[in-house]
């Protein structure tokens, strides 16, 4: 377990339709690197009856509002996107943002997915995956790309400009199994747990990173792990935990998942409970996600639940500035 992990926060992506106020966007970001955390991050939901601001536009937005916070999404089901075009946004966001930019992939092999709305077969989706890894980093690391692909083929292609880090933005694989924890550490930079995923679950999965990596014979340090937890922090227990599982039903009730023991909610002392379980169990990074109230939510993490973690991560205490 690290001993200094750090807390970043969702951006506000739950917008009706004419809803969304540019002000409080660029405030509710301004404030969050205020009060410290170490980054923001968003989610990616395509489809479906929630309105969910696209990420990579809402990125683009956030890197124009900030300067130091990390920016992130949790994450890109990546077989459903074209792996040049999404090479070339993310490379884009990178150089826009400075090197501030985190990415997260999955394959999204969830049943509840409408893979025919994006043209995929379902029984593709690993293979896709990985292939599509392939290119783009051989387009983010080669100035002439060449892939001989079951899907993608490139000859001697150049994307430029190329990422602002090199050799590119660190890729966090969102994974459940354990076939795709060990794919996360052969390919990727580190591993975030989902916020549909309980603790104790959570912390069987880092154990089998942990294994995998050393295995591997690769360095820890190399590997990030991170987890999602939703949250809510309210004095009122019963009227947090409607909050936060109303919440969970409206982004994953079409995926008929039961998130019960899944959330963090209530009084500071309760959240900060939680918070420490998920460290305990393995997390460098928590993202944490509300899903009302953004920033009174905020705030009140600032300035009630982070600092009582403090004893376990030292480095991750928020400024309270004002």
């Amino acid at each position: 377990m690290s001993s200094q992990p750090r807390f970043a926060i969702s951006i506000p992506q739950f917008v009706a339709d004419g809803a969304f106020d540019p002000f409080a966007f660029r405030t509710y970001l301004e404030r969050t690197e205020a009060l410290g955390f170490d980054g923001a991050w968003t989610l990616e939901q395509t489809l479906g009856t929630t309105p969910v601001l696209g990420p990579l536009e809402t990125l683009a937005y956030a890197a124009a509002c900030t300067s130091r916070l990390r920016l992130g999404c949790a994450v890109f089901v990546t077989p459903l996107h074209s792996p040049v075009q999404l090479a070339k946004s993310l490379a884009t966001l990178d150089q826009l943002s400075r090197g501030r930019l985190d990415v997260g992939v999955a394959t999204g092999a969830n049943p509840g997915r409408p893979f025919g709305a994006f043209g995929v077969d379902p029984s593709e989706m690993v293979p896709r995956f990985t292939e599509g890894l392939a290119v783009m980093k051989a387009l983010w690391t080669s100035p002439q790309a060449t892939v001989a692909g079951r899907f993608w083929q490139l000859d001697g292609v150049s994307l430029q400009p190329g990422p602002f880090q090199r050799p590119h933005p660190p890729l966090w694989f969102g994974a459940n199994q354990p076939a795709a924890l060990r794919r996360a550490v052969r390919l990727g930079d580190g591993f975030i747990g989902a916020g549909s995923t309980a603790t104790a679950r959570f912390a069987e999965q880092v154990r089998l990173v942990r294994q995998a990596l050393a295995e591997a014979g690769r360095d820890p340090a190399t590997f990030r792990i991170a987890k999602r937890i939703y949250i809510a922090v309210d004095d009122d227990a019963d009227r947090a935990r409607q909050q936060v599982l109303d919440g969970l039903h409206r982004l994953y009730g079409p995926f008929g998942l039961t998130l019960g023991d899944v959330p963090v909610f209530g009084p500071p002392a309760a959240c900060a409970a939680g918070l420490r379980a998920a460290v305990e169990a393995g997390a460098e990074l928590i993202l944490l996600t509300p899903f009302a109230g953004a920033a009174e939510q905020m705030e009140r993490l600032a300035a009630e639940v982070v600092p009582t973690l403090a004893e376990l991560a030292p480095a991750a205490r928020l400024s309270r500035a004002g």
